[in-house]
């Protein structure tokens, strides 16, 4: 295994208030690849007894400290047992060269933290669900497919990863010649990194942004670049990603075994969200031919855009989704 120290920060940096009524810690847990992730753990106080446990991740090139700890710290008000984690190559969380994105080990690093809470003693290991946003949320779909441990799962304003990747925004690049292009692309930056031994990074939310920009790219600045929701470790709000971090979710069908999820499922999109084709897209290929449909839902919010359901607890559903875990994880 990976044994590698990881610099850990002890003060509370989140990008939202500390609660009183849990009590929040670091720990480390070991992926399937031996790679070491940071996350934080947060109980509720006073808690007695083996609890239901949820594993958050999320927004795709953001940290613990940002969207997913939210969640996380929230659900444990709730009574849960959390954590929060980086996943590999990004934040605290370890892993070589940084800044990169796979659609197996990512899905592996939420496998992992199942494993991590399968094995504490205040966690029931029969009541373990998980909750993805952004583009975690397709990642938590392709977990909740292979893990049979995942009784109950959560995917908030979600992207299908591979999607995006291969067919560009809204399918815009959805031709052979376009993905010929990028791949064209995306080889010869290969080649030039393995020449000077240096990896480019790219995709970080633009700054300053455009007068012209589109919504999405307006509403992704309004999170990441601002206070609300900046964070010194965030991909998206600093350089982005290595420039071929993304390469391999496109020859990906990531939702491809979905229609086999036998545990709970619960999309959640905003209706305004530029992203919202992706969960409308997985839920009807989900339920498609499904054995257990009956526990399967999609959840349109109003009004809500893609960033709104990263931390605007007035718009975020989070009485229903404590009693979505409440009932799924019985």
């Amino acid at each position: 295994m990976e044994n590698a120290k990881l610099n850990l920060t002890n003060e509370w940096d989140k990008t939202f208030p500390k609660s009183d009524k849990v009590d929040q810690s670091k720990v480390t847990f070991h992926n399937r690849y031996g790679i070491t992730l940071a996350a934080d753990m947060y109980v509720p106080k006073n808690a007695e007894g083996k609890l239901a446990a949820i594993a958050v991740c999320g927004p795709f090139g953001a940290v613990k400290e940002q969207s997913s700890g939210l969640y996380a710290q929230t659900m444990a008000e709730r009574g849960f047992v959390t954590i929060a984690f980086d996943p590999s190559f990004t934040g605290e969380s370890g892993g070589e060269p940084r800044y990169m994105a796979s659609p197996d080990i990512n899905t592996e690093d939420f496998q992992a933290a199942v494993d991590f809470l399968s094995v504490q003693e205040n966690v029931d290991p029969e009541k373990i669900g998980i909750i993805g946003i952004c583009g975690w949320g397709g990642l938590a779909l392709n977990a909740a497919a292979i893990d049979t441990r995942i009784k109950a799962a959560v995917a908030s304003t979600m992207y299908d990863m591979s999607r995006v990747n291969a067919n560009g925004y809204f399918d815009s690049e959805n031709t052979e010649q376009a993905r010929y292009e990028k791949r064209k692309s995306l080889n010869a930056q290969r080649t030039a990194e393995y020449r000077s031994g240096i990896y480019e990074l790219g995709g970080g939310v633009v700054d300053p942004l455009p007068e012209d920009a589109p919504f999405f790219v307006k509403d992704y600045y309004d999170y990441y670049k601002t206070k609300r929701g900046y964070h010194a470790r965030s991909l998206n709000s600093n350089g982005g990603w290595n420039k071929t971090g993304c390469m391999s979710f496109m020859n990906m069908p990531l939702l491809h075994y979905t229609n086999e999820i036998r545990g709970a499922v619960l999309i959640m999109h905003g209706e305004k969200a530029h992203s919202c084709y992706f969960g409308k897209d997985a839920f009807a290929a989900m339920m498609n031919g499904n054995p257990v449909p009956e526990n399967k839902e999609l959840l349109i919010i109003p009004n809500a855009v893609h960033t709104d359901l990263y931390d605007r607890t007035d718009i975020i559903p989070f009485n229903k989704l404590e009693k979505f875990f409440e009932d799924n994880l019985k």
